[in-house]
Formats: C-alpha cells, sequence, structure tokens
C-alpha cells in the first residue's frame, strides 16, 4: 500500500479505515466550518430559526447528500458512506452542536426512506432533504415506549386506500420544525416488535398536531406529537407491512454509529479547550499544565478520545463493507458517548469556577454530551446488545462445534 508523504501518520485520517476522498471530505468540511461556524456561539433564542437556517445552507453547500442514499434522488453515492456520515458528525459537533444536530436529524429522517422507500417515495422526498428545502424528523419514541421500542401503542388501522394514525409520539427531534416524519405505527401483523410498520406522513396531515414543544438542556426542536385520527395514503407506507422494526433497526445501525462520532467530537473540542487552560493558566508561580495531577488527567482525556475514535471508525468501515455491526456499533456509541462525558466534565474541572459559567464552551458541551448518551439507545441498552449478541455468537460456535 502507498502512504501519501505529506499525510501525518499519527492523524486518525491516516488510519487505513480511510481513503483518499475521506480525507479530501475532512479538509473541505474543516474549511467550511472555520468560515461558517463559531466554537462559542452565543446561546441562541430562535432555535428553530436557527436550525432551520443551518438546515438550509448545510444543503447548499453540499454536506446533507452524504445522508442520503442514491445518486438519484440527490445522495452523494449510490449508498450511505458511513464513514464519511461519522467524519461529517465529528467535525461538524466540534464546532457546533447544533449544527451537528441538523445534519444527523436530517440523515436519520430520510434513513428509513433510503433504506426501504419506492422510487416514488425517494423522488419525492430525498432530494429536498438533500438540498436542505426540506426538513425531516424520525418519530420512534412514545411515552411508554423508548428504549423498548416493541412495547409501541400508536396505532395504524386499515380503512379503505389508508391507513388511520391514532396515538402519540415524543422526544421526537425536529418535531414542529419538520416538513415530513417518518413514523413507526403498529399495524397489528404480530406480537410485539413483529407487528410495527412505518409510514412518512407529511407535516400537513389532518388529524397530527404537535402536542408540546419540550425544552432541554442544550437547545435543540424537539416535540410531542399527537395523532387523531391522522389519516395516511396506503401508498406512505414504507417498505413491507409489519417490518417496520427491522427498517427502523437498520436506519440506527447507520446513525448509531455516527451518535458516536458526534460524542467524539464534542471531546475532541474539550480535549482543546482543556489543553489551552493548561497552558495559560497560572498558578503557584507556574502554569496549570505544569502540575503532574493536570498532566495524568490530559492523558486519560487523550487515551479515552483515541480509544473511542477507533471504535467508532472499526464500526463505520465494516458497514461500509455490508458487514452487519450492531454489537460493534453498540460498544462504539456506548464507549464514545460515556468517554466524552469524563473529558468534557475533566475540562470543566480545569476551567475551575469559569468551567460552569453559562456560556462558557466547555460549559455548553457538558450541555450538549448529556443527551447522547440516552438517544438512539441508552448506555445501558448498548450493553445488552453487546451482551446478548455475544451469547449468541458463543451459542452458534458450540452449536457448530458439536455438530462436527
Amino acid at each position: 500500500m502507498s502512504i501519501d508523504p505529506t499525510l501525518d501518520l499519527h492523524s486518525p485520517l491516516a488510519w487505513p479505515f480511510f481513503e483518499p476522498r475521506h480525507r479530501e471530505l475532512a479538509a473541505n468540511l474543516e474549511a467550511w466550518c472555520e468560515a461558517n461556524l463559531s466554537h462559542a456561539e452565543p446561546e441562541r433564542k430562535d432555535v428553530d430559526a436557527t436550525c432551520q437556517r443551518l438546515v438550509r445552507e448545510l444543503g447548499a453547500a453540499g454536506w446533507l447528500k452524504y445522508g442520503v442514499g442514491g445518486m438519484a434522488y440527490g445522495g452523494h453515492g449510490d449508498t450511505i458512506d458511513t464513514r464519511a456520515v461519522c467524519l461529517l458528525r465529528e467535525t461538524l459537533a466540534r464546532h457546533s452542536g447544533l449544527a451537528d444536530f441538523a445534519l444527523a436529524m436530517q440523515g436519520l429522517g430520510s434513513g428509513a426512506i433510503s433504506l426501504g422507500g419506492t422510487h416514488e417515495q425517494k423522488t419525492r422526498y430525498l432530494p429536498r432533504v438533500a438540498n436542505g428545502t426540506a426538513i425531516a424528523a424520525f418519530a420512534l419514541s412514545e411515552p411508554e415506549a423508548g428504549s423498548d421500542v416493541a412495547a409501541m401503542a400508536l396505532s395504524a388501522r386499515e380503512d379503505g386506500d389508508a391507513f388511520v394514525l391514532d396515538g402519540e409520539k415524543t422526544w421526537i427531534s425536529n418535531g414542529g420544525i419538520a416538513d415530513f416524519y417518518v413514523v413507526f405505527a403498529r399495524t397489528g401483523e404480530a406480537p410485539g416488535a413483529r407487528g410495527i410498520s412505518a409510514f412518512i406522513v407529511d407535516a400537513d396531515t389532518p388529524g397530527l398536531e404537535i402536542a408540546e414543544r419540550i425544552d432541554v438542556i442544550a437547545p435543540h426542536p424537539l416535540a410531542r406529537l399527537r395523532f387523531a385520527g391522522a389519516r395516511v395514503p396506503r401508498s406512505q407506507m414504507l417498505g413491507v407491512a409489519g417490518e417496520g422494526f427491522k427498517l427502523a433497526m437498520r436506519t440506527l445501525d447507520i446513525f448509531r454509529t455516527s451518535v458516536a462520532a458526534a460524542s467524539l467530537g464534542f471531546a475532541r473540542h474539550a480535549m482543546a479547550e482543556g489543553l489551552a487552560r493548561a497552558s495559560s493558566r497560572k498558578m503557584f508561580g507556574q502554569t496549570l499544565g505544569d502540575f503532574q495531577l493536570t498532566q495524568a488527567r490530559l492523558a486519560q482525556m487523550a487515551l479515552t478520545i483515541d480509544s473511542s475514535a477507533l471504535l467508532v471508525y472499526r464500526a463505520a468501515w465494516l458497514r461500509d463493507q455490508g458487514e452487519n455491526v450492531t454489537r460493534e456499533a453498540a460498544m462504539a456509541k456506548w464507549h464514545a458517548s460515556e468517554g466524552a462525558q469524563q473529558v468534557i466534565d475533566a475540562a470543566v474541572q480545569l476551567y475551575g469556577g469559569m468551567g460552569v459559567q453559562s456560556g462558557a464552551a466547555v460549559e455548553m458541551l457538558y450541555r450538549e454530551i448529556r443527551a447522547l448518551r440516552i438517544y438512539e439507545g441508552a448506555t445501558e441498552v448498548q450493553q445488552l446488545i453487546v451482551g446478548r449478541d455475544l451469547l449468541k455468537a458463543h451459542a452458534a460456535r458450540a452449536a457448530k462445534d458439536n455438530a462436527q
């Protein structure tokens, strides 16, 4: 394998997980972020308008194309490049939490359409997602069905050439500003997860309303949705009836890894802030960085970041090779989100009282990271996924050995 002599071999981009196109993407995106985003943006009074603006700008710059599968539908390639999506999220998160959110929710909202949509559905929705003229959303969670998706209660009953949806969804990102929602509902073909189907529901569908806007510690557009006799044409069903749960999990397998990448971006920003503070803060005739305790803390932060990066891009690379990455994505999301929380907390500690001042960079990071340990599968769920997958693989090996 030939190696680019200009490449810093200690850079993560030098890892064999990446190809030259990924390095070019990272360089171009970094330049765009430096020109268009700020590390220390003030708290935004109108999050909806800011998020809508960011979607338009990300679309105009071509970054949203990476979350859409199919060049014929406005995507960057015929399939979603997981490594590219992860690089996008890591870089955007390092610069702006809301910019990362805007890109991620576009991809999550359109991911199921890319994977399971008909030609007509893809043609209608995906180009507008890719160019930033339509905002997408992914409506899976319910008041009593978060981590336990199989407990979903929102119903979709057949009525002639349509389905009628009744129930609620909550914690829906882009809720209130989305142009359409990918909604998962119980159609009853079988009990539990096997009786769930997916639908594309336009925001102006009669019977769909924004029941509540939800405020969280890191301002993002979130809402509770209410469906009261919302009539959705049969042509808006995504994929096969009763296969919605599988489609949701396939979508999450792509974007769960990217949640880990966003965590990594937040952690890298915190590391940079910590190093700057350690190098400049004068204490007892020396800098904070001269203390061995500070050096040990910085070393632990660096170790956590590098180990997270390896897990993130292993999972992304494996998925791009066509492999099942349920275990690897869960490991990456678990380690990177928990690790980023530790790194950011350490950076806050290095800043002392300034670290908890509202609007400080590390304080904003502290609020941004907390949700990532919960959404798209809480850490405890990731642990269960890994443990169950290990036991399943062990049982399969044992059965194979016994059969020989």
